[in-house]
């Protein structure tokens, strides 16, 4: 039995991944900012930290933000990782992160960078959105009678439970440097899956495509966030809505 950390443990897919390693008879740790015993704030730090890591041999790293603090979460992470003589470090990042300049792709594209650097035995997983991303952004949009929508944009949703599996996989496996990208099923364009979302959940909107400017847009209007190459999900958005909504 190895015992794992999990940073980002309460989250969407950490709760996945620590339950997953439960399952399958691992000692878990969970860490976030208000897990118990494990409550670290890894932008700080500290003592906590060594407390949570002591005796760990691999971790799992989940824990991130938009609003940022993700480069400096990563340096007290690795710091402390290297101090208690974690064996494996696994990172969860996403498709497109060094082709996208977009502040929260560029901030996870740094975190692999050090992670590289670090040292440690590494494993870093890149994947596509998660369904569950599209149906918040679906959400806050479907407030107005129109739904504008960046015009021109596609988008792969992978199913999290899947993601998860893969990274529990790769935690019990020896370090391997960056491995294959998990893709989603389906290229879809953003309309069609924001039909989909409004059937789902009986609601009559217009949709609009939205022209927007700047090289953020013309990246993801090139599909840079996509792995088309890489579509190994099995979990299709209209199976994920239904069971959500249906």
């Amino acid at each position: 039995m190895t015992t794992i950390l999990v940073t980002g443990g309460t989250g969407t897919l950490g709760r996945q991944v620590a339950e997953r390693l439960r399952t399958d008879g691992h000692e878990v740790r969970v860490l976030s900012r208000h897990a118990r015993p494990y409550g670290v704030d890894l932008r700080a730090g500290g003592p906590e930290l060594d407390a949570a890591l002591a005796g760990v041999r691999t971790v799992v790293h989940c824990a991130s933000s938009p609003r940022g603090g993700d480069e400096e979460a990563a340096e007290h992470l690795l710091a402390a990782a290297r101090r208690a003589g974690v064996g494996h470090l696994v990172y969860i990042s996403i498709v497109g992160v060094d082709r996208v300049p977009y502040g929260y792709y560029r901030a996870k594209y740094a975190v692999e960078r050090r992670i590289e650097r670090s040292g440690l035995g590494f494993t870093i997983l890149r994947t596509t959105q998660f369904h569950d991303l599209l149906v918040s952004l679906f959400g806050t949009l479907a407030r107005s009678p129109v739904m504008p929508l960046p015009a021109r944009v596609f988008d792969q949703p992978v199913e999290v439970t899947e993601v998860a599996a893969r990274l529990a996989e790769l935690a019990l496996s020896a370090p391997s440097g960056r491995v294959p990208d998990l893709g989603g099923p389906e290229v879809r364009s953003l309309p069609s899956l924001a039909r989909a979302y409004l059937r789902a959940t009986g609601r009559r909107r217009a949709i609009t495509g939205l022209p927007l400017f700047g090289p953020t847009y013309r990246a993801f209007r090139s599909g840079e966030h996509l792995a088309p190459e890489r579509a190994v999900g099995k979990g299709t958005f209209e199976e994920y809505l239904e069971r959500r909504f249906g």
